[in-house]
């Protein structure tokens, strides 16, 4: 039901990305560190969501639907806005556009699987992909402005932000790769 907690969490971090993108856009140290404290939030309901589910037994499909795609589109707002403000550095560019490329690959392949009576189930490492993309992201979005808020060197906060978001690329492409071959497997067999 769409007004059991879990599905409550999930519906909040979808809500939360105008607000993100909002603060983002302003750019000042404060407005930095609001949208980082915002987007922990936001990444804390996508493990609170399904542990909350299965404590509680609130299992439900628009569950199982909503939850990756509140992470999709938490994720894809935040690379776009950011490769948008000129705020991906060290050639991020192009590890955002592999991880939405996937994206794009994986929901059509699971659109694709659902139309013939079919299920493409996440992964143990897609969970992980999801996990190093949204720290890379909290790095990246805290940016050099909101890192100078806790005298924390700006140059280091976008440097790890965007060495762990080329780090996720890995298991993005790989688990990508396993989608796509087991896509396969099933419409052959």
């Amino acid at each position: 039901m769409l007004t059991d907690l879990p599905n409550l969490l999930t519906l909040f971090r979808i809500a939360s990305i105008p607000v993100l993108l909002l603060l983002l856009a302003c750019h000042t140290g404060a407005t930095d560190v609001a949208a980082f404290c915002i987007y922990v939030l936001a990444c804390l309901t996508d493990y609170f969501d399904g542990a909350l589910a299965r404590r509680r037994c609130q299992h439900s499909e628009l569950g199982r639907m909503m939850d990756p795609i509140a992470d999709k589109l938490l994720v894809g707002a935040l690379l776009m806005d950011l490769a948008g403000l000129g705020r991906l550095p060290c050639f991020s560019l192009y590890a955002a556009i592999a991880i939405m490329l996937r994206e794009i690959l994986v929901s059509g392949l699971r659109e694709y699987m659902a139309s013939h009576g079919a299920k493409l189930p996440s992964t143990r490492l897609a969970k992980w992909k999801t996990a190093l993309q949204m720290i890379a992201l909290g790095f990246l979005v805290l940016g050099a402005q909101g890192a100078a808020v806790f005298n924390v060197a700006g140059n280091f906060v976008e440097k790890t932000g965007a060495g762990l978001l080329w780090l996720s690329v890995i298991p993005t492409l790989v688990s990508g790769w396993g989608y796509l071959r087991e896509a396969f497997i099933r419409m052959k067999g």
